[in-house]
Order: C-alpha cells, then structure tokens, then sequence
C-alpha cells in the first residue's frame, strides 16, 4: 500500500475518533474486532481458493470493509496469509503448554486430546491451510516452525520426559508421541471430509467427535502406560 493509501486510512480512523469522541480503549477494542473479523473471513477464502486465487479485494468485500482498511492491518495478502496460519500456531501452541512437569498425564492428556479435535471440528478451515503450506514445502511456515512451534515442541517434549522420570508414564519416545498426537487429532480437521463418506453422513455430528475423543485418549493414556 502506497504512503498516500496508507495516511488516507489513518486519517479516517482520526476523523472517526473526533467525530464520535470514542475513548482510546474502545478504539482499541474496535481495532482488535476488525481484525479478528478480517482473519476469520480470510481463513475461509483461503481455504477455498487457495493462496493463488485469494485476492486482498475479495477478503475486503467478504467483511465489509475498504481493501485500504484490510491493509492497514497486514499490509500484503502474504501478511494476511501468515496471520491466519500464525493464529493458529498460538493457539496450537497454547495448548501444548498447558500440558506442564506437575500436572498427571492422565488429566494433562486427557485434556490436551479433547481440546484439539474440537478446535479441529471449530476451525476445520485453518487446519487445511496448514496442511496445505506444509504438503508444498512449508513455504510460509518454515519460519515459525524452525522458531517459535520448535521451542514450543522442545519443551512439551522435556514435559513427557519429567512424567517418565516420575514414573507416570512408560519410557516412549517423546517427540513421536507428540507427532502421534498431532496427527490423530488433526485428522478430523484434515481429513473430516473422508471420514463423513465412508460414514455415509453430510458431515460429522457431536456423537462423532464424542466417541473420537474417548477412543483416542483411551489408546494413548492405555499406550502410555496411564492408570486410570
């Protein structure tokens, strides 16, 4: 976005908090709506057309808003495109740090598996756009995978080995029961489609991901060695 596109928007957004004498917290708690509304839309329209056939203009009309405005956040549709895959690494990440050194793997566990197949039935959309980036060289992702998630994956992986330490759970091997864990609850994001076919169903329903969080998280705490 040129300079002038760029001052053109901060001077709406001036003229908008003079003329209704909005607060600087409310303007913040606007700012923050906008965004998370331009992420939720561009997450659906990249997950349909694909990073190529995404246009910013598209994402603009979609929620709303000017495409300056959509610009003013991210600054390019890679940028918009990496905010989608980055929220959804935070909160990926924020449930592997839940999983702490004192807490039982049976509740730690337990819990981990429940959240993430129902982010991955909640944000099914998000998921495929990972996976997609990752089945084409991780192009945007390589990055945050060699940083940020690898740090996150380092010390949930030291996690397991303090519950091993204390003997609540067998000796595996940390970084494949991560990966395994990774996998099996994703695929009901990634590969929900499949699964309603052979299920001979429009899509899956709440028995579904009810009865695949009890059977994976009885496979794992049982695999893992867990009482209880």
């Amino acid at each position: 976005m040129s300079k002038f596109a760029n001052k053109a928007v901060e001077k709406e957004i001036k003229k908008t908090v003079r003329e209704n004498s909005l607060p600087r917290r409310q303007l913040t708690e606007i700012r923050e709506d906008n965004l998370q509304k331009i992420l939720a839309v561009a997450e659906d329209i990249f997950a349909e057309r694909g990073f190529r056939g995404t246009t910013v203009a598209a994402i603009a009309e979609a929620v709303c808003l000017p495409k300056a405005n959509v610009l003013y956040y991210f600054k390019t549709k890679e940028g918009l495109y990496k905010g989608v895959i980055n929220r959804l690494l935070n909160t990926w990440m924020e449930n592997m740090d839940k999983m702490t050194a004192d807490m039982h793997p049976r509740d730690a566990l337990r819990t981990y598996i429940s959240t993430k197949i129902l982010q991955a039935r909640e944000n099914s959309n998000a998921s495929r756009i990972f996976a997609a980036d990752i089945l084409h060289g991780a192009h945007y992702l390589r990055a945050p995978l060699e940083a940020e998630l690898k740090d996150q994956f380092d010390r949930t992986c030291d996690v397991f080995r303090s519950w091993m330490d204390k003997k609540w759970i067998n000796q595996v091997n940390p970084e494949h029961l991560m990966f395994m864990l990774w996998s099996t609850t994703q695929a009901y994001a990634d590969h929900g489609l499949q699964m309603s076919i052979l299920m001979k169903k429009d899509q899956l329903n709440d028995d579904d991901f009810e009865q695949g969080i009890a059977l994976l998280t009885e496979v794992v705490l049982k695999g893992c060695g867990v009482e209880g």
